[in-house]
């Protein structure tokens, strides 16, 4: 946590509770759009990523980059999986250094952008090379600004937020971004039965009604991949991983789901998918979480990945 521009303590992954015990996420506070703010004009290889593996949201970024083919035209770095006692922390060697600042954790990027930033420290950032700050840290804007005014620039031509289907995609992205993909942090970060019985109720009533709607079409919109389908997809790739156990979503796997793992390696099978997902990242970085894995042993399996086959 940050306090006018200076960490203080050690890393809490819950943000807040609220009265019931239930996990509150914070409110992303950069939230500048390329191409629609003065400050920050639309170019090539003017801006840059930060990501971590481990992180759904920094990955939803990262898998749009690649859908669009916009490797050439946005550069990333990475945080080290592990989360240390400052959060996300950089490395000594490639892609684990921060280019730009020279940053030892990414805590050091916010408050060389805001002195006196209060709050977490998160990814995704999307930084401006040029004015050395940050741009945005809130992942739906950054996919948003991705798909709009970087597209064109992109060597691929999926367009995930068609005017036509923008209604329906807003309306199932609210839907499942509380059910599933906070869903599974409401259940792993609930500090009370009740709080985590409604969060594991929510989870696998939208798996089940995920499964219904995919046995009979290829993408959750029908025939083309939209938004939905990445913030889908990063969590659900992560299901078998680390939700299922440590964050006690035990009912069943996403393996168990026949529709729902053939949706998985449609999608990973995309152009640029694989290479955002690391299945040893992934759990590196979720045991590293000591409030819920205090002896840090990361477990060895599972042996079978749906999206793998």
């Amino acid at each position: 946590m940050m306090v006018n521009g200076k960490w203080t303590g050690r890393y809490q992954p819950v943000q807040g509770v609220d009265e019931q015990g239930g996990f509150v996420r914070e409110r992303s506070q950069f939230r500048h759009w390329v191409g629609e703010d003065e400050a920050f004009p639309l170019a090539s290889g003017r801006y840059h990523l930060y990501v971590a593996m481990i992180c759904p949201w920094a990955c939803r970024t990262l898998m749009v980059r690649g859908l669009l083919g916009l490797e050439d035209v946005i550069s990333v770095s990475r945080v080290k999986p592990a989360l240390s006692e400052q959060g996300w922390a950089f490395g000594d060697t490639p892609p684990f250094i921060d280019p730009y600042l020279g940053a030892r954790h990414l805590h050091q990027l916010y408050s060389h952008s805001d002195a006196a930033y209060t709050g977490r420290a998160t990814v995704p950032v999307l930084w401006d090379k040029e004015r050395r700050c940050i741009v945005n840290n809130e992942s739906a804007d950054i996919v948003r600004v991705l798909n709009g005014v970087f597209r064109p620039l992109g060597t691929e031509k999926f367009d995930l937020y068609p005017e036509f289907l923008r209604g329906e995609i807003d309306c199932l992205n609210e839907r499942y971004y509380h059910t599933l993909n906070n869903g599974v942090y409401r259940a792993g970060f609930a500090t009370t039965q009740v709080a985590y019985e409604e969060a594991y109720r929510d989870v696998f009533e939208a798996l089940d009604e995920l499964e219904a709607r995919l046995s009979t079409q290829p993408y959750v919109l029908g025939e083309q991949v939209t938004e939905t389908d990445v913030r889908l997809f990063v969590t659900l790739v992560r299901f078998d991983l680390a939700y299922y156990s440590l964050f006690k979503c035990n009912l069943r796997r996403i393996a168990d789901y026949p529709a729902l793992s053939a949706y998985l390696r449609r999608l990973y099978a995309l152009p640029g998918v694989a290479d955002t997902v690391e299945p040893e990242a992934i759990k590196a970085g979720y045991y590293s979480i000591e409030s819920l894995n205090p002896t840090g042993i990361v477990p060895l399996g599972p042996e079978t990945l749906p999206f793998l086959g």
